[in-house]
């Protein structure tokens, strides 16, 4: 998606902090943090919300979920 701020930031068209990635996924230090740790974990796979998201999205949904926890756990 051409005007998706977090596409952008998966292809590095936009700078960000990353503190994980791996083939399904990216985290990332949000550039205007509420809280001493705040990251935001994106899919790569662009999904407008996640009520549009279909039942083929739902095992990366799930390793998104597994994702955050791994990084919650190491911050």
């Amino acid at each position: 998606m051409p005007d998706c701020l977090f596409c952008k930031i998966v292809s590095r068209e936009i700078p960000a902090q990353l503190v994980f990635e791996d083939s399904q996924s990216i985290v990332f230090k949000d550039i205007n943090p509420k809280a001493p740790t705040h990251v935001l974990v994106v899919p790569k796979k662009h999904l407008d919300s996640l009520s549009s998201s279909k039942d083929e999205d739902l095992k990366l949904l799930g390793h998104l979920q597994r994702v955050a926890v791994s990084v919650a756990g190491q911050l």
